[in-house]
């Protein structure tokens, strides 16, 4: 089973993002407060006690002190169980990891770090409003190798808008320098609500043009390929194996539990939403209650988050999972859409399995939308 916890705070807010969060740290420590008693208020959500993953995401959960820390594990440890291999990851600005801040880290037992360094050049880092800048990104993770840490991730961002292409392969040069098993690499979205979703309706900056964003799209998988990392899901490459087992447990649609103001949870036969929404989430836990939306889900939307999610990953869909779901409804359904996605070579099926081609993997959310069952 597995385990996300939502740290909803943030020191500054990047211009991309649409995560929640605030930048208002006053009431750090009450949400936390209140995190610990949401993990007991669902406590009976996971059938098996046993953890493989705990993830820290947020915001930015690198912002938790050592007391905040404290109370979390201790209320974790009330209810659950750790396997002997349990993968803990904690979301880490490069402008909080500190010696001092590695070491608590290490004595709660976190074994991976997920840095968001988004880029190494100082003009694009300013242009996402990001604190730290390139020198700073390559010592905190030079920093946390030194300290022992041999599982690190970092986050990249592509398609941020310049003359030529010169600054991203220049990223995922100096990436490559820092010999992390693994890189997580998004393409930048304008969201509406974001400070560039405001910028773009000023006419302030241009639209993503979608061009560019494939070409760099191209230059990452060419770049990370020859460097021996394998793209095991759209956005995520490693080496040696080195998957995130938490991420990859959404993928495979195991079932997780989600605290904190935002986060999602899934046992298999429902999803929940919590409010996103810091206030509200505190009166309701205060109440004794689960702010949360709740979805039983019919065989066609459980057959569409697999369809969605599987086809993101090299372990794509199995047509055998496929007739447990619905039976030969989807095939029947989707006969056409899947001749004419096998003829332009978007999708392949090999042993029973249907997966994205290269250049189907530029198209993956409208070649899964196309064979969802409605």
């Amino acid at each position: 089973m597995h385990l996300y916890l939502h740290i909803p705070f943030c020191r500054r807010a990047c211009h991309y993002c649409d995560f929640h969060f605030s930048t208002n740290l006053t009431m750090k420590s009450t949400v936390v407060e209140a995190i610990c008693k949401e993990i007991e208020l669902q406590a009976d959500y996971l059938n098996n006690k046993e953890l493989q993953t705990i993830y820290f995401g947020g915001g930015t959960p690198s912002l938790l002190n050592i007391n905040e820390l404290y109370d979390i594990f201790e209320t974790i440890k009330k209810y659950y169980t750790f396997s002997d291999d349990i993968e803990i990851t904690l979301e880490a600005n490069p402008d909080d990891i500190t010696k001092e801040r590695l070491a608590i880290l290490q004595r709660f037992g976190f074994n991976r770090l997920s840095i968001g360094i988004q880029s190494f050049n100082n003009d694009h880092l300013k242009k996402l409003n990001r604190i730290h800048d390139g020198a700073q990104a390559e010592g905190c993770v030079k920093l946390a190798q030194d300290m022992g840490f041999d599982n690190i991730t970092i986050d990249l961002i592509y398609a941020i808008p310049y003359e030529n292409h010169h600054i991203w392969e220049n990223d995922l040069a100096r990436a490559l320098k820092l010999n992390v098993p693994h890189i997580s690499s998004y393409c930048l979205t304008i969201e509406e609500k974001t400070v560039f979703g405001k910028w773009l309706q000023l006419n302030k900056i241009p639209p993503i043009n979608e061009d560019f964003a494939s070409e760099q799209f191209r230059i990452l998988v060419d770049t990370l390929e020859s460097a021996r990392y394998e793209q095991y899901e759209i956005s995520n490459f490693c080496r040696d194996d080195k998957y995130s087992r938490h991420n990859s447990s959404y993928w495979k649609r195991h079932e997780y539990l989600g605290v904190g103001p935002s986060a999602h949870s899934y046992n298999g036969v429902s999803r929940q939403y919590n409010v996103a929404n810091n206030v509200a989430y505190l009166k309701a836990i205060h109440l004794g209650q689960v702010p949360a939306d709740y979805e039983l889900l019919s065989k066609e939307e459980k057959l569409n988050d697999y369809i969605l999610t599987g086809l993101r990953t090299k372990w794509g869909c199995n047509l055998v999972e496929i007739e447990k779901l619905v039976g030969n409804e989807w095939r029947i359904a989707n006969h056409a859409i899947l001749t004419k996605y096998f003829n332009s070579k978007f999708l392949q099926l090999d042993n029973q399995t249907l997966t994205l081609t290269r250049q189907g993997k530029l198209f993956a959310d409208r070649i899964a939308s196309d064979l969802f069952l409605i």
